[in-house]
């Protein structure tokens, strides 16, 4: 029996649907995963089959056939546990097909015990869902406040398979999460552990960094030892604007993609302060890769990028900032 489910995974930082296909037929047991999956997908299978079994279901000992469609497309992470897990469960009829899950996508990583455990990514996955109309998100219990920031679109969060399951057979009612982003802007805008109201003295130097603040502009500081260079620019944070909930968003949705979105609220309210150390490479610093990643420049959006120690960065890693630092 064929089933097919829908997931999402993430090109650069935009969202990107995958459709799960599952077959389950007689024939020599085997489990075959095709659609170019990387390591860490192929090791889906065994993470998959064991997290079926510890959740009180039987994996099939049949032939399984998977594809992650569009099968052009590099298919990377863990993400995609769920989905075949509970793909394998529907062609075998472990559990009905749900209305709950037409114009549904699902991600998470499975735990060998059934847990589901949180993915990179969620908020923009969400976000191109929401575009492309599907109304039910279901994913990791910890990555539910960060896509819930998405309002076009129902996030249910799942703690273990053998909820979703339950939840699918109507035997566990799932409560969607609901996220006030503009109220947690608001209530999470207040604080800096350092302050510029610390410094005494240097009233040259706060006034520059006061016009670089208002203006957005670059500022070098050059001085000798100890003379607090590094101490002001650790403050500059403190005297910018407050973000504006179109900068938070953008600024979690990098935050997402890069695996650094730690806080259970999900929202990242204070501006990003980078500083990389200057043994640091071209890549680390600007992004990119075959799979695309962002950079501390990425990542320091809408914030403060950094550079202590500046003529201690290699030359290539300088000439490879020129165009950030112009735009």
């Amino acid at each position: 029996m064929l089933a097919i489910i829908n997931s999402c995974t993430v090109l650069g930082m935009d969202g990107y649907p995958i459709e799960v296909e599952v077959d389950v037929s007689n024939g020599l047991p085997g489990f075959d995963l095709v659609g170019l999956p990387d390591a860490s997908v192929r090791e889906s299978k065994e993470r998959v089959r064991t997290a079926i079994n510890n959740s009180g279901f039987k994996f099939p000992m049949r032939r399984i056939t998977v594809n992650l469609a569009p099968a052009n497309i590099k298919k990377e992470g863990s993400l995609y546990d769920l989905p075949i897990a509970v793909g394998i469960l529907l062609a075998t009829e472990q559990i009905p097909y749900s209305d709950q899950l037409k114009n549904s996508s699902l991600v998470g990583e499975l735990s060998l015990d059934g847990k589901v455990r949180p993915v990179p990514g969620v908020l923009p996955m969400a976000d191109r869902l929401s575009q492309s109309g599907t109304k039910s998100f279901f994913v990791p219990a910890e990555n539910s406040r960060e896509a819930a920031l998405i309002k076009d679109i129902t996030v249910y969060p799942i703690e273990t398979l053998k909820n979703l399951a339950d939840f699918l057979r109507g035997e566990e009612d799932l409560v969607p999460i609901e996220v006030d982003a503009a109220k947690l802007l608001r209530e999470g805008a207040a604080s800096c552990s350092v302050d510029m109201s610390e410094v005494k003295g240097q009233e040259g130097v706060k006034r520059a960094l006061e016009v670089a603040a208002a203006g957005g502009h670059n500022i070098m500081l050059i001085g000798s030892p100890g003379c607090g260079k590094t101490m002001l620019a650790r403050r500059l944070p403190s005297i910018l604007p407050s973000l504006t909930l179109q900068e938070s968003l953008e600024i979690t949705k990098i935050y997402s993609v890069a695996g650094l979105l730690l806080n259970t609220e999900g929202l990242v309210t204070e501006r990003p302060f980078r500083a990389p150390h200057h043994s640091a490479s071209t890549a680390s610093l600007i992004g990119g890769g075959r799979v695309p990643r962002p950079g501390e420049v990425s990542i320091a959006s809408h914030g403060i990028l950094f550079l202590d120690e500046m003529p201690e960065y290699s030359r290539m890693v300088l000439e490879a900032l020129r165009q950030p630092l112009e735009d």
